[in-house]
């Protein structure tokens, strides 16, 4: 009688009940829940394995590059500060877009230091920067007067 070497191999599922605390805890938790390997997940956001592998360990942030597609793939922005102040609007927009605070103020035709002010809580001192300001966050323009 013949012998066979038999190997049975099983893959232990990954727990992800966790509560996230970091990005990289968020993106790992939600490919775990949707059954992606990393390299589908790097496909998915257009980025190497690698990166997704440095993210998910914490070694490295994403960049605003690709905040927004990450923010896309969560369905909703994990370091948003839940507040309704014009800031933080301003901040939670320009991450959803992928923008860095220069893009975003050259979209808008101002200056980048006036950006980063008002993303600091800075005041939106004219009326014409208001109305870009409740443009840009569709927003009534009452609420930024």
């Amino acid at each position: 009688m013949q012998y066979a070497r038999i190997s049975l191999k099983s893959l232990i599922p990954k727990r992800y009940d966790f509560v996230p605390k970091t990005l990289g805890d968020h993106v790992l938790k939600r490919r775990l829940y949707l059954k992606l390997s990393q390299p589908q997940l790097a496909k998915i956001l257009g980025v190497a394995p690698e990166t997704v592998l440095n993210w998910e360990l914490n070694y490295r942030k994403p960049s605003i590059n690709h905040i927004g597609k990450l923010i896309q793939f969560l369905g909703y922005d994990p370091e948003s500060r839940n507040s309704n102040s014009i800031a933080d609007l301003l901040l939670a927009e320009r991450r959803k877009l992928g923008w860095s605070q220069k893009v975003a103020a050259w979209n808008l035709g101002i200056d980048p230091c006036t950006w980063s002010n008002w993303e600091c809580g800075g005041a939106i001192r004219i009326h014409k920067h208001r109305k870009l300001v409740a443009a840009f966050l569709d927003l009534d323009r009452k609420s930024v007067v």
